[in-house]
This record gives structure tokens, sequence and C-alpha cells, in this order.
């Protein structure tokens, strides 16, 4: 009997959805929309309904399926409940309770972010190995840490918030979070640009990047491969507290792989080798030589998270 996992990955605008086999073959994704009226009350609803409209699509029973796994943006812990999750509006929810109640399948959830690097780990650029850390550079910065093949989630499900690391007392500007100097403020896409329009106007140094009327990471990292030398400067700051932020991490849990994913990781090669340069030169000789990769599962990384947490249940 042919039997099936759900990885659901819940997102501030959509939720991604993926039915995949017991072997972690994905056999279909989709998407629906997250409806955040009224506190996301719709929100599990609208998941088990999809659920089971894509088992009566595939005939797929009851029994077939081996359960629900759920990334939740926001802390989860270990039973599945969920204190606050701004981006849905949910407040004191068991999340696990609620949708074995409306799917009558075994449900796991777990932070989304932390998913994503199981998932990486699983099927992605973490493959291979047990012992690995995710950051994703994208309009912040988050991360996931795994353990042995295990997610480290932390006493509420808060560990693994690398962004919110506290790189430079002495900043400023506030983070989004409203903390000051995270690794989020020079690390992320948004923060990079923040960087290289605070230099621009402190400095007369020359760049392509001066001519932009709306400018990008992208832009910064395209003009650092043409040797533009502000560009390649901010470039270099970047991988420079991207590499003391991970240094920090290695110290604690010693991972075999960095992977880095998010929109920044299309830089490439440029950025996993300035971190990897950085990260080297300041940390001690038995933490060195760490690999540093590109995530590979891009968008789906939560999904393959979502279903692996289900697949390592079912194992134990």
């Amino acid at each position: 009997m042919e039997r099936f996992v759900f990885g659901i990955d819940i997102g501030g605008t959509a939720i991604k959805c993926g039915l995949f086999t017991e072997d972690g073959r994905l056999k279909e994704k989709w998407e629906i929309p997250t409806e955040r009226a009224a506190e996301g009350e719709r929100v599990p609803q609208d998941i088990a309904d999809t659920i089971l409209a894509k088992c009566r699509e595939y005939g797929i029973r009851r029994e077939q399926v081996l359960g629900v796994g759920l990334g939740v943006p926001g802390p989860v812990s270990g039973n599945g409940f969920v204190s606050h999750c701004p981006n849905l509006g949910w407040r004191e929810k068991n999340v696990n309770e609620i949708m074995e109640r409306l799917t009558g399948f075994v449900s796991v959830a777990a932070n989304d972010a932390n998913v994503a690097a199981l998932g990486e780990m699983w099927m992605g650029g973490g493959a291979g190995v047990k012992n690995m850390v995710l950051v994703t550079l994208g309009t912040g910065v988050g991360g996931g840490i795994i353990a042995e093949g295990k997610i480290v989630a932390g006493a509420t499900g808060a560990g693994g918030e690398l962004g919110h690391m506290v790189m430079n007392p002495q900043e400023s500007e506030p983070c989004g979070c409203g903390g000051f100097g995270h690794l989020e403020q020079y690390a992320s896409a948004t923060g990079i640009v923040r960087m290289a329009k605070k230099r621009m106007a402190e400095t007369k140094k020359s760049s392509v990047l001066r001519g932009k009327e709306t400018l990008s990471a992208k832009d910064i990292f395209d003009a650092a491969k043409e040797k533009d030398p502000l560009a390649t400067e901010l470039v270099d700051e970047l991988g420079s507290v991207l590499a003391r932020a991970l240094s920090h991490v290695a110290a604690v849990v010693e991972p075999e792989v960095f992977v880095i994913g998010g929109g920044v990781s299309r830089a490439g090669s440029v950025l996993t080798e300035t971190v990897k340069h950085h990260y080297n030169k300041g940390i001690m000789k038995a933490l060195q030589g760490k690999e540093f990769r590109l995530a590979t599962l891009g968008n789906d990384a939560g999904i393959y998270g979502c279903a692996k947490l289900i697949l390592d249940r079912i194992e134990k």
C-alpha cells in the first residue's frame, strides 16, 4: 500500500502545500492564499480543506496518510503550541491539536525557518550531512540549526534566530524587531542596500551604484563582480559580519556545513567565498575549514522539511 505525507509551509500571504510519497518524492505542490482576517482564524480550516480535497482527488484513503507536517512563521514548542505568531495573528494555539481534529491525521508543527533547514539537510544543499546550519538572507535574516539530523529549536521553539544576534551594540538605527545592531541590519538584502546608501552619503567614492534610481542587493553584487570599488567594499563588509556571526554559531554547535539561502544567495560564489575567507581568519583552528554551500530547494525547502518532520516521527 502506497503511503503519503503532506508538507504545509504557512506564509503570511500564501500557504505552500506539498504531497509527498513515503520515500520523499514530491508528487505535487500547490499554493492557497493565507486568509489573515480575524486573527487568521480561517487558516487551519483552509489547510484541512485543501488536504482533504487532495486526498479525494488522488483517491488516497485515510490509512494511507502518515501525517501532516506544518511550518509556522513563529516560535513553536515541542508539542505544537504557538504563543504568538504576528504574521498570522495567532495567539495561544496548539496547532497540532487543531489540525488533528480538523483532518483526522497526525500533525507535527515547527518553526518555518527550522523546517526549511531540515528540508535543505534532507534533499537540498545540506544533503549528505547530519550537522548543518542554514542561514537565509532575504528581506530579513533567518536561520535553522540541525544537529544529528534533528532541529535545534530551544525551550519554546525560538532557537535558530540567527538574524537577531547582536553584531554591533553601537548601532543607532533600530532593527525591524526593535533591537539595535542585529545581523539582519547588515547581512540581509535590505541591510546591504541600507549600508550602500549610507556609504554613498558619507563618501565621494565613485561607483556605478550612484546612477541607480532604485538600488537593490542584486545591483550591489553585480557591481562587485565587475570590481566596482564601492560595491566590492560593501560585499566584503557583509561577508565579514556574516562570517563573524557564523563563527559564533560554530563555536556552540560546530556544524559540518553552512548552507546559505534566500534571495541574496543568488549572488553565488562571490558571497560564499567572501564569507569563507573571513570565517577562516577569525576562528580557532579546530573550527576552520568548514564548507559553505548554497541552498538548492528555494521556496520548496519548507514543504520538504515539513514532510521530513512526519517521516522522522514514523522512523522513531
